[in-house]
């Protein structure tokens, strides 16, 4: 069954990227990507991505020489003109409903086949998922550093129940299922 995951890393004080919205603070940690929770072993489960437009600009200046390098077909919510990476599967739209969001999550459902879908970068996307009650379950690998401020892991109210705890790496990593309100 596909589920719809919100797949992050964190700063122990709850944010996905720094007030200059760099990531140094990640990318500079040890982690076993084959591991428990871990990137890699986590990427191939995943058959279509959602992604905000600051997550998909971050990508685009900061991707390196590799650029994109996806290979599921992915969807950007923007209301943005943004370059698209040559011979990526990408389709750029607005979702500014509940009803607009659930036609964006079926595509992106229909196009994961068996595997998932996975909410990338930004909480705010993963909070109107929440909020359309559309996202399943939310992974979050907290780095031992706090941050003071940035951006916020997931902005939103969302109830929780912990399925998974481990470690991997520097990481304390952590698997929810999200509570659906009724």
């Amino acid at each position: 069954m596909t589920r719809t995951v919100y797949y992050t890393a964190t700063s122990l004080d709850g944010f996905v990227a720094d007030a200059e919205h760099s990531l140094s603070w990640l990318l500079s940690r040890e982690a076993d990507h084959e591991g428990v929770m871990g990137y890699q072993a986590f990427e191939r489960t995943v058959g279509a991505l959602v992604m905000g437009a600051s997550t998909y600009r971050w990508i685009q200046d900061h991707g390196g020489p590799e650029g994109w390098t996806y290979t599921q077909p992915a969807q950007v919510l923007t209301h943005r003109e943004l370059a698209p990476f040559p011979g990526a599967d990408i389709r750029f739209r607005a979702a500014d409903s509940p009803e607009e969001l659930r036609a964006v999550h079926a595509e992106l459902v229909a196009a994961a086949g068996e595997r998932d879908v996975w909410v990338v970068g930004g909480g705010p996307v993963a909070a109107q998922f929440a909020a359309a009650g559309l996202l399943d379950e939310v992974v979050v690998s907290i780095a031992p550093v706090t941050l003071g401020a940035g951006a916020p892991l997931l902005p939103a109210r969302v109830e929780l129940v912990v399925r998974e705890v481990a470690r991997n790496g520097e990481f304390a990593c952590v698997r929810y299922d999200v509570v659906r309100p009724g």
